[in-house]
């Protein structure tokens, strides 16, 4: 595998890419701050001094702010650059993380974990998120089976493949609610909204390293994306290994979906949204595009998130309901500007 190409910037460039920067500095420093009342210099001490007793606030920041703003932003970065990847890869700006199924086969688990009642502890993950990722690596098994009995690995196999499996589990988990009690049934729409609640780091620690390894295998294929973008017959003329390629970015994207899914539900809209935001600011050059995708995507969860948790406060609305409602109007923007043929 090639190291990571430096992306070469024009002026302009330079400048939105420094700008997004700054925002999403900005972003992961405020954030962690709204919605704490007051938040002074004796909660700050006790965060220096061992030993010392921690205000109210200053272990709700601790063990509850800080690793949501990280879950939201690791997430939403993972999400934005799947997308990207799966926009390329089908040549469909309208493509998602979700287009393959996987986070119907996490969902089927999240809801066969409700309804049957299991509740363990592994590794200080509970049943529902093991479940959950157990469906997503199902749906993954699935679709790469189907996709290898063609012997191609066509992209449209997989892309009908994914259709056919999310309706397919989508069924099941509505006949799932159809028979759970009220209880159960309100549980498993709860999950389907998706969230980034979280007390303590143990989810970023499975999180993290994968959305870093993730980005680093995409990271060192932004040339054979470019050709990808343009058509395989072109790309495989310059050498790239198309087979090959599709795999690869089928598995590391798979994998960085299913675990996202499994930690936080799932979160629409998200990797369609932020790829054309960046589209639109830096082109379509992948080895600018993206580093800013990633970026956009983590900062917007994170916004949208902080909104979640404020906007009822005290009460808390599910980050997925957020990201719908500004999702669903850029849909259509998309549509009605002619920028879903454009590219």
């Amino acid at each position: 595998m090639q190291k990571p190409s430096s992306p070469s910037f024009d002026r302009r460039q330079i400048w939105i890419v420094a700008t997004i920067v700054c925002c999403c500095l900005l972003t992961l420093l405020i954030t962690p701050f709204v919605g704490i009342t007051f938040f002074g210099i004796s909660d700050v001490l006790p965060l220096f001094q061992p030993g010392s007793v921690q205000t109210l606030n200053a272990s709700i920041f601790i063990s509850m702010r800080v690793p949501r703003v990280l879950l939201a932003f690791f997430a939403g970065a993972g999400l934005a650059l799947s997308g990207l990847v799966y926009q390329t890869l089908f040549r469909n700006p309208l493509a998602t993380p979700y287009t393959l199924g996987i986070s119907g086969g996490a969902s089927l688990g999240a809801a066969l974990c409700v309804i049957s009642g299991v509740n363990f502890v592994i590794a200080g993950f509970d049943a529902q998120t093991i479940f959950a990722f157990s469906g997503a690596m199902v749906a993954i098994a699935i679709v790469y089976s189907i996709a290898r009995f063609n012997k191609s690995f066509s992209v449209m196999t997989l892309l009908l493949a994914g259709v056919a499996l999310n309706f397919f589990f989508s069924s099941i988990i509505l006949f799932i609610q159809y028979i759970g009690n009220f209880t159960d049934s309100i549980r498993i729409m709860r999950w389907l909204m998706g969230g980034v609640e979280t007390v303590g780091y143990q989810s970023l620690t499975t999180l993290i390293p994968v959305t870093l390894v993730s980005t680093l295998v995409i990271l060192c294929l932004t040339r054979e994306l470019n050709l990808l973008s343009i058509g395989e017959d072109i790309a495989a003329t310059r050498g790239a290994s198309v087979s090959r390629l599709k795999i690869t970015l089928f598995l590391v994207t798979s994998l960085q979906i299913g675990t996202t899914v499994a930690l936080c539900g799932p979160i629409g809209f998200i990797g369609m949204m932020a790829p054309h935001i960046a589209r639109i600011l830096v082109g379509p050059d992948h080895k600018v595009l993206s580093y800013t995708s990633l970026l956009i995507g983590g900062s917007f969860l994170v916004l949208c998130d902080t909104l979640a948790r404020t906007l009822i406060a005290p009460a808390e609305m599910p980050v997925g309901i957020i990201t719908a409602l500004l999702g669903g109007p850029f849909f259509l923007w998309l549509l009605l500007s002619g920028r879903a043929r454009q590219h």
